[in-house]
């Protein structure tokens, strides 16, 4: 039987033929992080590169504010919490958003000035599914910067959004014009909802109160861009709402099929909305589109008395259209105008 004391010297003889060979059953170690290892024994400070922002995440709920087939985009940017505020600054209101409209139903009165504003309801933000599309104000929309839109408020403006569930607050310049939805109050874009925390839910309440640009200093927005009078607003208003009583009031029409120079054929339609403007026109068209894109009929820009009504249609029946009518009401809250033309 082999003593155990002269294993050891054998033990220690192999230990030393491994070190020799690069090591004796161990890892060799590595240079402390923030080193480089130095050949004369003497560790050398290097610089870090920079910690990468983590790209957000959304896990998203069904029944969320934003909207139907819309979401994060495939390839989110890093970075998105260093994008800052949107900077308040004088900027020539674009005129066309100040002209009064309807959309489903509802009329509204934009403002021909920047005003004080605060109101407390639903947040909801757009992404994907409008990115790059024409804003109200014929800018291309971008998810990624600090932007929003308002159904009334000057365009464009500024206002300060603030969660009421965190307290966190940003600074948005609106855009565009939206939400039609009968429960929200604003449409964030994708950095400035993250930037909320609203990015998983869809929606949330918030606070939003108009910026005016030196207003510290007694000088308001109003004096580079003139509101236009109240009274020719209403007027506007008035003349709208005349209009679109009339057509409501038209007696009903035999479908017929479409011309064969595109315009619009006699039947019953859907009146989504009506604008002064051909631009907004175009703008809420390619809006809808994309929200109710389950529709399987025309939608049309029927121009007439200086007034631009978009039209979905044209339906065999009065129950027909009613039955789509209703479908949109529980899509977006408001209920379209059955008229016939």
């Amino acid at each position: 039987m082999m003593r155990r004391d002269h294993l050891l010297p054998l033990a220690a003889l192999a230990c030393l033929v491994a070190l020799s060979l690069g090591g004796c059953g161990s890892t060799p170690v590595s240079a402390p992080l923030g080193t480089t290892p130095a050949v004369d024994g003497e560790k050398r400070p290097i610089s870090k590169s920079p910690t990468p922002t983590r790209k957000p995440t959304a896990v998203l709920k069904r029944g969320g504010g934003f909207y139907k087939d819309d979401g994060p985009a495939e390839d989110i940017p890093d970075g998105l919490d260093d994008i800052p505020d949107a900077q308040p600054k004088w900027e020539p209101l674009h005129k066309p958003a100040t002209k009064p409209y309807v959309v489903l139903g509802k009329e509204y009165i934009p403002n021909g000035s920047v005003k004080p504003y605060k109101a407390r309801g639903v947040a909801s933000w757009y992404g994907k599914k409008f990115h790059g599309q024409k804003t109200s104000i014929g800018e291309p929309y971008d998810m990624f910067a600090m932007t929003a839109a308002h159904p009334t408020l000057a365009l464009p403006s500024y206002v300060r959004v603030t969660s009421l569930h965190s307290g966190t607050a940003v600074i948005v310049r609106l855009t565009d014009r939206g939400p039609f939805h009968a429960d929200r109050i604003i449409d964030l874009s994708y950095t400035a909802a993250y930037k909320l925390g609203l990015i998983n839910g869809g929606s949330g309440e918030v606070e939003v109160e108009a910026i005016i640009p030196g207003e510290a200093t007694g000088t308001a927005y109003a004096q580079v861009a003139p509101p236009s009078p109240v009274t020719a607003e209403g007027d506007d208003i008035t003349r709208l709402a005349k209009r679109l009583a009339a057509d409501e009031a038209a007696p009903p029409a035999r479908p017929t099929t479409a011309s064969a120079t595109g315009g619009t054929a006699r039947g019953i339609y859907l009146q989504l909305g009506a604008f002064a403007n051909l631009e907004n026109a175009e703008n809420l068209r390619n809006h809808l589109l994309r929200e109710l894109d389950w529709l399987g009929e025309t939608m049309r820009i029927n121009p007439g008395d200086g007034i631009h009504r978009l039209h979905l249609g044209p339906y065999a029946s009065r129950g027909e259209a009613d039955q789509v009518a209703d479908k949109i009401r529980g899509a977006l809250g408001y209920r379209p105008t059955v008229i016939s033309r």
